[in-house]
């Protein structure tokens, strides 16, 4: 198989020496575990909508707080 890199990205990995054949296999299993734990989601979330209905408005709204409390912390935690 061949991979395309275009001339800026091969340039930035000659010159850190980085070994790229490594970092190309990295990357796609890393892509494909990301995809896998993806699709379990998806599964696991329609067997819970299945098993419970789908969220209330009052469900999202708590769950986007939640989400924005979270955020804000780790942006904290960063800054």
């Amino acid at each position: 198989m061949q991979v395309y890199l275009p001339d800026d990205l091969y340039e930035l990995l000659k010159a850190r020496e980085l070994p790229a054949s490594e970092l190309l296999q990295d990357a796609v299993r890393a892509e494909l575990r990301r995809r896998d734990l993806l699709a379990e989601t998806d599964r696991y979330l329609t067997g819970v909508v299945a098993e419970t209905g789908p969220p209330t408005t009052a469900d999202v709204a708590h769950a986007s707080a939640v989400a924005d409390r979270i955020e804000r912390r780790r942006t904290r935690k960063a800054g």
